[in-house]
């Protein structure tokens, strides 16, 4: 059956379906990048408050500023708005439901002006951000503002009609301030070490350079809360799509696929109010640091171990990696040995139980999270994930050759061919420049770790480090991915 608000009443049983009426909700969050993770997570527990009757001024609209949101927003508006939230886990508590909690999507393409309105109506309290690791145009070995971006000196020249986030939040908050409306606030949900501060950091710069006098009203009436968000979602496939139909009897353009874990820990820091998501499982806190450390080195981190070795020896899917115990063992290794001696007490939270529970919901097989969206977006995974740790492990005077390994893998993954002599496209905006430093083998040292902006200053420079690197990559190449972790796991 088709999903939508008619057929909605006659849809199995076995599917939650939202407690409240369209009608009866009101916009109060605009939402720009709407994606897999998005309706996963943040829409997920807005839907999660709404259904229990109270915040109905919270419902979301979608925001769309690339062609390809286009898709996005047709597929959505076809069934109402409405997809299906499809968990999938190995055990038999999967709870799938229907959200509705996204009740429209403006797409710049089609009114700029319109959708500049609606982000600076009173109603949009919070404008919430999942636009990539890379979206922020940070660099990552500066730490400053990428100003001379093409799209940024666009919307600095046209500062009506913008086309990135920043030049479209900039004239929302120019409209809301010349209004004497308040700001919103700018929560991002990016998978990225104190997402508020970056996309603050970004916010600002952009603004010095296009209103001075703007600059400081954001700088004192807008709030950036950072955030820890966690839930593994694939990307959805037609398989996903049919799984869907034959199991729920569902007919869903867009359905979202998520495995059965959620953790949002939020900073209780904003400017003009906030549902009750407390209420429904979010934890708020006065310092998220703690969290997104523990999240990112060994979630994150642990991904990135696991995905270019999972590739270059033929695997497509994470739980595939972890059904070859040299590969656990060395993801138990990297995550107890490297990471966890870095990471200060969390609260509520025992390490090792997570560690655990990071190896069951890696083996999830009904999920069958591909390891091309891991692997997706190395140039600005690296910098977040996993240079922070070998950093810190180099100036401890650590063990290496675990860590390098990550990178030495990546450096053959960019080559585009597996152990089986299968050819692969590589998924990152910067792939032509990334696959340039390897061209070469007899230069790929300097060339890939003298990167700054991947890499920082301080891995090129250590003597311990590149030679750790030259081993991992020499042993990939002549004993194999396997043969490597026989070899690394034994030292």
């Amino acid at each position: 059956m088709k999903l939508n608000r008619l057929n909605l009443d006659n849809l199995t049983d076995k599917v939650a379906k939202p407690a409240y009426l369209a009608s009866h909700t009101q916009h109060g969050i605009a939402h720009i990048g709407v994606g897999g993770f998005h309706r996963a997570h943040q829409a997920y527990y807005t839907d999660a408050l709404m259904s229990q009757g109270r915040d109905l001024d919270w419902s979301i609209c979608g925001i769309g500023l690339r062609a390809e949101d286009r898709k996005v927003r047709d597929d959505l508006a076809s069934q109402d708005y409405l997809y299906t939230l499809f968990e999938l886990g190995d055990g038999d508590d999967n709870q799938s439901r229907i959200i509705g909690s996204i009740s429209d999507m403006l797409l710049a393409e089609d009114d700029i002006r319109a959708l500049i309105d609606k982000l600076a109506s009173p109603a949009i309290r919070i404008v919430s951000l999942t636009i990539t690791e890379g979206g922020y145009c940070i660099d990552d070995s500066s730490g400053e503002f990428m100003a001379s971006l093409a799209p940024i000196q666009h919307d600095l020249s046209h500062p009506e009609t913008p086309t990135t986030v920043f030049g479209v939040l900039c004239a929302a908050l120019a409209r809301r301030r010349a209004n004497g409306t308040r700001a919103f606030t700018v929560m991002s949900c990016d998978n990225l070490p104190h997402n508020g501060a970056v996309a603050r950091k970004a916010l600002l710069a952009f603004a010095a350079l296009s209103n001075m006098n703007l600059h400081d009203w954001i700088a004192v009436n807008v709030s950036f809360p950072n955030a820890m968000v966690d839930r593994i979602t694939p990307m959805t496939s037609d398989a996903h799509r049919q799984q869907l139909q034959d199991q729920l009897g569902i007919e869903d353009a867009w359905p979202v696929v998520c495995e059965p874990f959620i953790q949002w820990v939020l900073e209780d820091k904003f400017a003009n109010g906030r549902p009750a998501w407390e209420t429904v499982g979010v934890q708020l806190t006065d310092d998220v640091t703690p969290y997104e450390e523990m999240k990112i080195k060994l979630l994150n981190g642990s991904h990135l171990a696991l995905t270019y070795l999972g590739f270059l020896k033929g695997y497509r899917f994470v739980h595939e990696t972890m059904n070859d115990p040299l590969f656990v063992a060395y993801m138990r290794a990297y995550m107890d040995l490297d990471v966890t001696p870095q990471l200060a007490p969390v609260p509520g939270i025992d390490l090792a139980v997570y560690k655990d529970t990071l190896v069951q919901r890696f083996s999830n097989q009904a999920i069958a999270d591909q390891l091309e969206r891991v692997c997706s977006d190395g140039s600005s995974k690296f910098p977040k994930f996993t240079i922070p740790t070998i950093n810190r492990l180099i100036s401890d005077g650590a063990q290496l050759k675990r860590a390098a390994l990550v990178v030495a893998a990546w450096a053959l993954y960019l080559k585009g061919v597996d152990e089986n002599g299968q050819t692969y496209d590589i998924p990152d905006p910067r792939a032509v420049f990334c696959q340039a430093l390897v061209a070469e083998d007899a230069l790929i040292v300097q060339r890939l770790l003298g990167v700054e902006e991947i890499f920082g200053t301080a891995i090129a420079q250590s003597a311990e480090f590149v030679a750790a690197f030259e081993w991992c990559l020499n042993s990939l190449r002549e004993a194999g991915v396997s043969g490597t972790l026989e070899k690394l796991l034994h030292l």
